[in-house]
């Protein structure tokens, strides 16, 4: 009759109760990285490893690549979230993000970080030899990028490069050699993320210039914000092309080139100067698109 009573829970309430908090904190985290933006830049990067050896890599090479990339991207993602928080505090749109509002300290941000680190590097460590010696290059620019919007508007390109070296890190992670094509193919990536960057810069502009902070729509304003992002994503049309020609590729493969052109023309077709109400649509489905779709394009050319 011990238990008639009591105002102890049942022996499984504290195990349900540990169990959602951890299912909190790491839905916290994903936030914290937004991992759903994954889909940006892994296909690049099996783009890279299939172009790299013109059929489909081992299963172990693609789950190294696969961990190296979430790894490397939940750790740039941590970092700028740290060294941007008293930034993200004073801004309307990102006030409620995990570490200005509290919901994940800077300890548990950082904890994650060198987490990420960790994992990044078991990964690298299974791939060619080349790529241990080249971890340090996106590492380094993880940590730089957050700061450069303190004192340029050519952070965006910035990113972009970051983000371009993914299908140029698998093409080494599987081959061990980089020729000129991965290097193309990664300027290509790094065009496009830096285009549609260039629109993402819009939803902060007036706070960015209460601030003292730099981009390319401080800089240029609404107008040239659409001009650049139309010449970078022109230019990453071409250099897919340039990339096809310097390869063995099929027929599916000029079809996904002729994919993603439509569809950055689409994405063009969504937002203007003085409309930018379908942004969201712009940059987060369309470009999430492109990226899956050339990568099956591709996976289809190399079966």
């Amino acid at each position: 009759m011990s238990g008639i009573g009591s105002t102890e829970p049942p022996s499984g309430g504290a195990g349900f109760a540990r169990a959602g908090a951890r299912a909190t904190y790491a839905a916290r985290f994903a936030r914290l990285v937004k991992i759903e933006h994954t889909v940006f830049a892994l296909p690049f990067a099996y783009v890279g490893a299939l172009l790299a050896v013109g059929a489909v890599p081992s299963a172990h090479d693609l789950f190294w690549i696969t961990v190296a990339m979430v790894g490397a991207r939940s750790l740039a993602m941590a970092l700028n979230r740290l060294i941007d928080a008293e930034i993200d505090a004073r801004n309307p749109r990102t006030a409620g993000r995990e570490l200005p509002s509290g919901l994940l300290s800077p300890a548990q941000a950082w904890a994650f970080s060198l987490a990420s680190l960790a994992v990044f590097l078991v990964a690298v460590w299974q791939l060619d030899p080349l790529v241990r010696w080249l971890w340090p290059i996106p590492v380094a620019g993880f940590v730089i990028y957050p700061y450069l919007k303190r004192f340029t508007w050519l952070a965006h390109l910035w990113l972009g490069a970051v983000d371009g070296l993914a299908p140029v890190g698998a093409w080494a992670a599987i081959t061990g050699h980089l020729p000129w094509q991965a290097w193309v193919l990664g300027a290509a990536v790094a065009l496009w993320i830096a285009g549609f960057d260039l629109f993402y810069a819009l939803f902060d502009a007036a706070v960015d210039r209460e601030q003292g902070l730099h981009s390319w729509a401080t800089r240029f304003g609404e107008t040239g914000v659409f001009a650049g992002a139309r010449g970078f994503h022109g230019l990453t049309v071409a250099l897919l092309v340039v990339v096809g020609l310097g390869l063995d590729v099929g027929l599916a493969y000029w079809v996904g080139v002729a994919a993603v052109s439509a569809l950055l023309l689409y994405e063009h077709m969504l937002v203007r100067p003085g409309d930018i109400r379908r942004l969201d649509a712009a940059f987060f489905t369309t470009n999430g698109v492109i990226s899956v779709a050339f990568f099956v394009f591709v996976l289809l050319d190399v079966l």
